[in-house]
């Protein structure tokens, strides 16, 4: 048995570049998320002690989700210039330093995440995965957790564990009815739209009174408040292609992916081309003795 961290790449990404000051390099090209990243990586190392870590990125749309639902995250802003610029870069060092960066045209990160998740978990792993996206939530079992960053608003709340307890805490339903509660409630993240004016405190009396979304559509005729019931009842078919679209994949089209090893003579190599000469300093102390090997 063994500890693996499963990183959201682009969740972590974001945070990297928008918690950190925005340095550059002599000829202006940006950094900011770089240190921001390397700092990450390191600190889940150092905190969390894991036997391994594989890193997820997006490299397009979801293309199923997308043939049910073409606004699926339609919304959603483009990632700033600044950052794209230094997505290569961040991937490039993710290999450096011994993580596999996961990425597969049209399949979701976050559906690689999950299953991946799942095959660890069932081969008899313990698994956190890092990132704060909600969906993930129903992934959460008695070997998976979550591990959420510290909040950008609120620094000072820490990385925090969710287990299945934290879950029920948090969102007022089990891991197994996440699904169905955001397919309920709407996600606007992803551009999906729940039941107008069903929030989280009616959800989750719905899902404790008749168990699942199925349940509730069959108890439509029942639901308090009665203005739902109509609703609840003509939405019935919407609601269950949102549930398609909030339901993360247990199967993957990849096989299971073996960590990485560290090509310390190739991370030396970008900090120092990046003028990153604290975290150079660093890693030549983290990696010492590795850089002849490769």
């Amino acid at each position: 048995m063994a500890k693996w961290l499963l990183l959201d790449g682009f969740n972590l990404a974001f945070r990297a570049f928008y918690g950190m000051p925005e340095l550059t390099r002599a000829d202006g090209f940006p950094t900011g998320a770089l240190h921001g990243w390397v700092k990450t990586i390191w600190r889940l190392q150092d905190e969390e002690k894991p036997d391994a870590m594989l890193v997820f990125f997006d490299l397009g749309g979801s293309q199923d989700r997308l043939a049910l639902h073409p606004e699926y995250k339609a919304h959603r802003k483009e990632m700033p210039e600044p950052l794209q610029q230094q997505v290569p870069v961040i991937k490039d060092l993710t290999r450096a330093m011994g993580l596999v960066g996961i990425e597969l045209d049209g399949v979701e990160s976050d559906d690689l995440l999950a299953s991946q998740a799942h095959a660890l978990a069932n081969a008899g792993h313990d698994v956190l995965i890092v990132s704060a996206d909600k969906d993930f939530a129903q992934c959460v079992d008695s070997r998976i957790k979550m591990l959420l960053p510290p909040p950008t608003a609120n620094p000072k709340l820490g990385w925090r564990v969710l287990d299945t307890a934290g879950v029920v805490d948090k969102f007022g339903v089990a891991p197994a009815q996440i699904a169905e509660y955001l397919a309920l409630i709407g996600d606007t993240s992803d551009n999906i739209p729940g039941v107008s004016g069903v929030g989280p405190k009616t959800a989750t009396k719905w899902f404790a009174e008749f168990g699942t979304l199925e349940g509730i559509i069959a108890h439509a005729a029942e639901l308090k408040p009665e203005r739902f019931r109509d609703v609840v009842a003509r939405q019935a078919e919407d609601l269950r292609r949102n549930l398609k679209l909030t339901t993360l994949r247990r199967e993957s089209p990849l096989l299971m992916v073996a960590p990485g090893e560290p090509v310390a003579a190739r991370l030396f190599s970008l900090l120092e081309s990046f003028e990153m000469k604290s975290s150079l300093t660093e890693a030549k102390e983290r990696y010492s003795g590795q850089q002849e090997l490769f």
